[in-house]
């Protein structure tokens, strides 16, 4: 079968793909643009390991096709901070600990921003059924949920 060309923003940038049909948006990422921040944990959508956000909204991207993004506006782990200059969450799960093996970081942190910019001011109950959806079998969910609201509150004191 012929690959599609796909355009689309990844991270603020204007990127061109091609690809099968069925590959996965995930695929594309890792093996097409090299953007290997984004984990397959089950490749079922059951995990949350590759969690971005598609035109805002937060999606396992394991259930998208790459040729479904055509003209959308992609953000992956990568576009949140970089080793330069980490974004809050990045140094809130690292100060708290919340991270081990790092599968299901990527993810935590793309879902916390999704979280963090559609309620700046969550309670636990709140962050920790938000964040349901991302499975950790590392470090426990309690590190992750302290980082979660730690971030929140130093975003609203820098805001």
């Amino acid at each position: 079968m012929a690959k599609t060309h796909v355009t689309t923003t990844i991270n603020g940038d204007l990127k061109e793909f091609l690809c099968e049909p069925g590959d996965t948006l995930l695929q594309v990422l890792r093996d097409e643009l090299g953007l290997t921040g984004t984990k397959e944990g089950c490749g079922s959508g059951d995990c949350g390991a590759c969690s971005v956000l598609i035109n805002d909204r937060l999606v396992c991207s394991c259930l998208v096709l790459g040729v479904e993004t055509n003209g959308d506006v992609i953000e992956t782990v990568e576009g949140i901070g970089d080793s330069d200059k980490l974004h809050v969450i990045q140094e809130k799960f690292l100060e708290h600990a919340a991270l081990q093996c790092g599968i299901c970081t990527p993810g935590l942190v793309v879902s916390t921003k999704a979280l963090l910019e559609e309620n700046p001011n969550p309670t636990e109950e709140e962050a920790r059924y938000y964040l349901a959806g991302n499975l950790c079998r590392c470090t426990g969910y309690d590190k992750i949920i302290k980082a979660v609201l730690d971030a929140a509150e130093t975003m609203r004191e820098s805001a």
